[in-house]
């Protein structure tokens, strides 16, 4: 199968909580996933700096989680994902991972956008830009056209490769509350992107403090399994999942992630819808 058809994985904790956890979760993912059509990248950040309490777990920081992922690169190949909160970051962590990431509520912000498409494309990177959950889905293309004008200056002509993608996370739908618009895949993959879903992170009830996991956003896992079939369904070209061994003891957005021990057979559903509506023809023209 050529590479450009596989379905993207981005799979790992939220944070990285130590080096050992960071080991178990990769060896357990690459194990599970050895088998399937996937184009795989082990995820973890090394600062979560959006946190609802001050209180909230973070992380070891950029120095030490970039030592941590790319010893993890060296010792097992895996590809690596992770974003980044400044400008001033884009080069250290274009330096190690394969997938640098805007996270959402950084979404608007321009010099972060444009130094993180310039430090992708010097080092051979991807890029992928959540879309923030403030934003209606077309409105992406404002967010689009910032990377393409750095496409055009250092490239002189668009990239024949995917190398730019952008990530659907729900959006906001008042208090404490996410809701998925299913065209939003649609919309814009017409921006000439292709568009992974957040599949963890869209079942967040943002702001409202888990209190019983030391004070970390509350999640709603029980939807998981049924938006992530259905952005399948709606034409996603890959899956953004966060799991744990142990949710329940993760530092960080363990309400909302995925057991470990399901990744597999829970990516092996995703594949097989995929499949099956890459079958079925289109019946509307595009117009309608």
């Amino acid at each position: 199968m050529n590479t450009a058809d596989l379905m993207v994985l981005v799979a790992g904790p939220c944070v990285i909580e130590d080096e050992g956890l960071v080991q178990e979760v990769a060896q357990e993912l690459r194990r599970q996933c050895q088998d399937l059509p996937v184009e795989l990248y082990f995820k973890a950040s090394f600062d979560k700096a959006n946190r609802s309490s001050i209180d909230g777990f973070r992380g070891p920081g950029l120095k030490e989680g970039l030592r941590i992922l790319e010893r993890l690169k060296v010792q097992t190949g895996h590809r690596l994902f992770t974003d980044l909160h400044t400008s001033e970051q884009a080069s250290w962590v274009a330096e190690v991972v394969d997938f640098l990431q805007v996270p959402a509520f950084l979404c608007r912000q321009t010099d972060i956008v444009l130094a993180s498409a310039w430090e992708a494309l010097k080092r051979g990177r991807k890029l992928n830009i959540k879309k923030g959950q403030f934003l209606a889905p077309w409105d992406a293309e404002h967010i689009v056209r910032k990377v393409r004008s750095v496409e055009l200056e250092f490239l002189g002509n668009p990239s024949e490769s995917p190398w730019f993608w952008m990530t659907e996370r729900g959006t906001c739908f008042g208090y404490n509350n996410l809701v998925v618009d299913m065209i939003a895949f649609q919309t814009m993959q017409a921006f000439g992107v292709p568009v992974l879903y957040d599949a963890t992170h869209s079942i967040q009830t943002p702001g409202r403090v888990d209190h019983k996991k030391s004070e970390s956003t509350g999640g709603q896992r029980k939807y998981l399994e049924v938006l992530a079939r259905a952005a399948m369904a709606a034409g996603a070209q890959g899956v953004f999942l966060e799991c744990h061994p142990r949710p329940d003891a993760a530092l960080s957005d363990g309400s909302n992630a995925l057991d470990l021990r399901y990744v597999g057979d829970f990516v092996k559903q995703l594949l097989q819808i995929r499949t099956c509506v890459s079958q079925m023809p289109k019946l509307l023209p595009e117009s309608q």
